[in-house]
């Protein structure tokens, strides 16, 4: 039986309206009608129009969610004739989407350390080995930035595409491969830092280290990563920070209001001291400098 009469058979139960939540709710509607057999790995997905009436959203959201399960390696997206579940979508799936918001700080911090080691090293190879076809995937991963403007699904995923570009550009199988290893887990860093900085930021990042692949100057491309990542860590560092203050104030507002106020004085929640640190208005040229 074929994904477009089970995905008939399948009850649509869920309707999806809020626009924050869309994508993540989208991906495990996905999750779980892969482990239902409702979808079958290696199969061609019934057409946008049919799978957003059935899931009960618009075809702008559903084209979000389809970008990042593109981007995790769920599906592919053929130009002009739809889009495939790939072969291993249901092992890509096995975790839980949550695993995404649930990284510990020893996590972040071994996955920081391992992208350093890494991606300078990559982007060096990209400028020696990269072909038209990885060029111009690198392009247009920043086009679509660009275009993201206030999108930051469109935004994480064309930002999370530049770095994978990256990988495949080194030209190296056994990089592409370990990229799938831990895409999700930098998907979540990419979700973090996107809420602290506009895409004028990241494109500033990103397109130096575009020109130094295409002038196949590795050392400057190396060194260019090297910033990026910088600049990258000291973000995920203030927003894990933030969302640490927002967890305590909600924690003390919840205690307070649960204890009867003696006076009317005594009504003042701590919670209301505790202001949200805001990102510095920080030199990306700065940044760029140091490590040129």
């Amino acid at each position: 039986m074929n994904n477009r009469r089970n995905l008939q058979m399948a009850s649509a139960k869920q309707v999806l309206n809020n626009k924050d939540d869309v994508t993540h709710l989208l991906i495990l509607r996905f999750q779980q009608m892969l482990s239902e057999g409702i979808l079958t790995p290696g199969t061609k997905l019934p057409p946008e129009r049919e799978l957003a009436a059935h899931f009960k959203v618009a075809r702008s959201s559903l084209r979000q969610a389809l970008k990042v399960l593109e981007i995790m390696g769920v599906i592919t997206q053929k130009v002009g004739d739809g889009s495939y579940l790939n072969r291993d979508a249901s092992s890509v799936l096995a975790v839980p989407m949550e695993f995404l918001f649930l990284l510990d700080d020893t996590s972040v911090q071994e996955l920081t350390e391992l992208r350093f080691l890494m991606e300078p090293a990559l982007a060096a190879k990209a400028a020696e080995r990269a072909n038209s076809d990885d060029i111009a995937l690198l392009r247009q991963s920043i086009a679509d930035l660009e275009n993201s403007e206030r999108d930051r699904v469109k935004l994480v995923a064309s930002d999370l595409l530049f770095h994978r570009a990256i990988f495949q550009a080194s030209g190296n199988r056994l990089t592409g491969r370990l990229f799938h290893t831990i895409h999700r887990a930098m998907l979540n860093m990419i979700m973090v830092t996107s809420q602290l900085v506009d895409l004028e930021h990241t494109v500033a990042f990103h397109k130096p280290i575009l020109a130094a692949i295409e002038q196949r100057d590795a050392p400057l491309a190396a060194r260019l990563m090297t910033a990026h990542l910088t600049d990258a860590n000291e973000l995920l560092t203030l927003g894990r920070e933030q969302e640490k203050a927002r967890t305590l104030r909600n924690h003390m507002a919840t205690t307070t209001l649960a204890v009867q106020p003696k006076s009317p004085r005594a009504t003042k929640t701590p919670a209301t001291k505790l202001a949200a640190t805001q990102p510095p208005r920080k030199s990306i040229r700065r940044t760029l400098t140091k490590h040129i």
